[in-house]
């Protein structure tokens, strides 16, 4: 098993060297457990044998225990059964090779007959119990696993998912519930194969000591084989895994729609298509080698399994001869050999496949350790009911791995019902403090409402008093219903609700002109679905915010794909929610839209540089403050408007 870790890993070919840099390789947390088994001895595999078997049993006593329960009982009722009619049939043979006349033989050995019968059919109807109770189990904890795993997921931090590496933990983590439901056929057919071992080298021994070494005799050349083809494939994936995903990536780029137009203008398609045959034509002829290494181990397997089971008849003919074991006896063991080998490669396989499903569990696991220490308080003290000041005190925020912090010592109130502009260029940390605010990122420093320290109050509380439109708010490929309604799942049923804010936004319109109306998918590719412009994503949007109706709505950049007109109907819709009642912290870097706000925050460089009313503002002379930017972003739209009039007018010339 040694040279199983030293295949080295597949040099890149030309192709993936021009195309890849190399080989190509995934960051994502599941390739972590690619092939896995590679490399690990038969001793060190079955050494976690036990813990691999805990890990299902725990699992399935938690998903369901009468299920298990019952698939314990019929695998082991199943193994005793076998035991039990392989020891019968000896008494059969016994009978039926015994002294005196045919009928009376017969009539000897038609009770053992009838047990065995019996007992074969117990082991096929407890057979049909494990297929049930497998059946019932699979599906149970799948589900069970998959709902920890989301449950979890959405409770995490934002920071914790910005984590890279707790991102790549909770990717390898979403595939624990298909390796829990594979773990169950995994392990049954492990303890099946164990069984089975167990019980014929119980019947060897019961029937004569001196047979039970004959069971390893003819097995380990099996066993050598199957181990041995098992890590020869093994360790060919490992090295060329990297080519494998090259030509996957190819076959889609080759078909993918977005590729389309550069595939056929720019002939992409045969320079890639060329590649794609080289490479193939590596793979292929990697699995031919593959493919004659495994006919050769597999022959010189069967040549001492043959050797080893002549010399085993050899024994049983000596034994025979001499008087030292009945042919009955003989018979039998010939049998329970047969079946011992039978289910050494199907444990040596099902070992090495339930060893990679064990490591997605233990991601779970340890997603269960990290995800409590990151995940967001729950409970707390109670915040106002009603909508109160909000005032951030040298609120002070610093990314992980990075010196400068994103927010210094920043200060700011909002009074209730009030809008407030955050403006500056990008960078500047306007999105940053709009996530401190909404409670997604915690921060240094204090932040109350009406009072109470948020980072004290109850999370869920303070999330219900705030609405989120952002630039890239989410796009659901779901109905334009539920796209509107997801802004307040609790009210998702409110119908007049729903319509009220579809017409507030003029996401109506826009709906109107959907082929299957508020039933339509907003995604391609579904049926019923269709694909909606940048503008008419952001009315709904503004229409989801609308639904919500926080106390707080935070916008940032919420009118950046429409036009000019829209964008101006769009501020002075998000200014008449605060006519209603709603504070509004608008962020955006298009000053025109500030004016009208009640008061500016401008940040650079993470600190708040200036701030007042627009008029205070603009009769400011600092450089390069907010004044200059209003002017030079009003002398940019001025130039604009009269570009239009000089083309019509240039048109217009031409065309007489």
């Amino acid at each position: 098993m040694k040279r199983r870790g030293r295949t080295a890993a597949a040099a890149p070919s030309a192709s993936e060297q021009l195309l890849f840099g190399g080989s190509l390789t995934y960051e994502w947390g599941f390739s972590r457990h690619e092939m896995a088994a590679h490399g690990l001895s038969p001793r060190a595999l079955a050494r976690r044998v036990p813990a691999m078997l805990s890990t299902t049993a725990r699992l399935a006593w938690v998903a369901d225990r009468a299920a298990l329960l019952a698939l314990s009982l019929a695998e082991v009722g199943q193994g005793v059964a076998r035991a039990v009619a392989l020891i019968l049939t000896n008494r059969v043979l016994l009978a039926l090779f015994a002294a005196g006349t045919a009928p009376h033989r017969v009539s000897q050995a038609l009770p053992a007959l009838i047990a065995a019968s019996t007992a074969t059919g117990c082991s096929a109807l407890l057979s049909a119990v494990s297929t049930a109770a497998t059946g019932r189990l699979e599906p149970t904890i799948e589900n069970a696993v998959h709902v920890e795993f989301l449950s979890r997921a959405i409770r995490v931090k934002l920071s914790g998912i910005q984590d890279a590496e707790f991102h790549r933990l909770l990717d390898s983590s979403q595939f624990a519930a298909d390796a829990a439901r594979r773990m169950i056929g995994q392990s049954v057919a492990v303890v099946n194969a164990l069984i089975n071992l167990v019980a014929v080298g119980g019947v060897l021994a019961t029937l004569d000591l001196r047979l039970l070494p004959l069971l390893p005799l003819i097995a380990a050349p099996k066993a050598w084989g199957a181990i041995r083809s098992a890590g020869r494939r093994y360790a060919s994936l490992k090295a060329w895994v990297g080519h494998l995903r090259a030509t996957r990536l190819l076959t889609n780029l080759l078909t993918n729609q977005t590729a389309a137009g550069e595939i056929r203008v720019h002939g992409v398609g045969p320079f890639l298509l060329k590649h794609f045959t080289l490479m193939s034509r590596q793979t292929q002829a990697e699995q031919t080698r593959v493919a004659r290494a495994k006919a050769r181990t597999e022959l010189a397997a069967s040549t001492l399994s043959g050797a080893a089971t002549v010399l085993t008849y050899l024994v049983l003919v000596l034994l025979l001869a001499s008087g030292q074991l009945p042919l009955a006896v003989a018979g039998t063991a010939v049998l329970a050999i047969r079946t011992g080998v039978g289910s050494i490669a199907n444990l040596v396989t099902q070992l090495n496949m339930l060893y990679e499903s064990a490591l997605y569990i233990a991601d779970l696991e340890e997603l269960r350790q990290v995800g409590d220490r990151l995940s967001i308080p729950v409970g707390g003290t109670d915040l106002p009911t009603a909508p109160a000041v909000l005032k951030l005190k040298d609120i002070t925020f610093r990314y992980p791995g990075l010196s400068k912090p994103a927010l210094d010592r920043v200060s700011l109130t909002v009074e209730p019902g009030t809008v407030v502009a955050l403006v500056r260029v990008n960078g500047s940390g306007k999105t940053t403090l709009a996530q401190v605010i909404s409670g997604l990122l915690e921060a240094d420093g204090e932040m109350t409402w009406g009072g109470v320290d948020i980072r004290e109050a109850d999370r869920d509380q303070w999330f219900s008093r705030v609405g989120l439109l952002a630039q890239d708010f989410q796009r659901w490929p779901l109905t334009a219903t539920a796209n509107i309604a997801l802004g307040r799942p609790d009210a998702a049923g409110d119908e007049e609700r729903l319509l009220r804010a579809a017409r507030w936004s003029e996401a109506d319109d826009v709906v109107a002109d959907l082929a299957h109306a508020w039933d339509t998918i907003l995604a391609k590719g579904y049926t019923r679905g269709a694909e909606i412009s940048g503008g008419q994503w952001q009315r709904l949007g503004m229409a989801r915010a609308r639904f919500r109706d926080a106390q707080l709505l935070i916008a940032d950049e919420p009118t950046s794909a429409l036009d000019a007109e829209s964008e101006v109907e769009a501020f002075e819709r998000i200014r008449s929610l605060a006519d209603d009642g709603t504070t509004v912290i608008l962020i955006t870097h298009r000053l025109g839209a500030t004016a009208h706000a009640d008061h500016i925050y401008v940040l650079e460089d993470g600190r708040i540089s200036e701030h007042g009313r627009h008029e205070d503002l603009m009769a400011s002379t600092r450089p390069g403050g907010y004044r200059s930017l209003y002017l030079l972003q009003a002398s940019q739209y001025t130039a604009e408007a009269s570009i239009g009039p000089q083309r019509d007018n240039a048109e217009q010339a031409e065309r007489s």
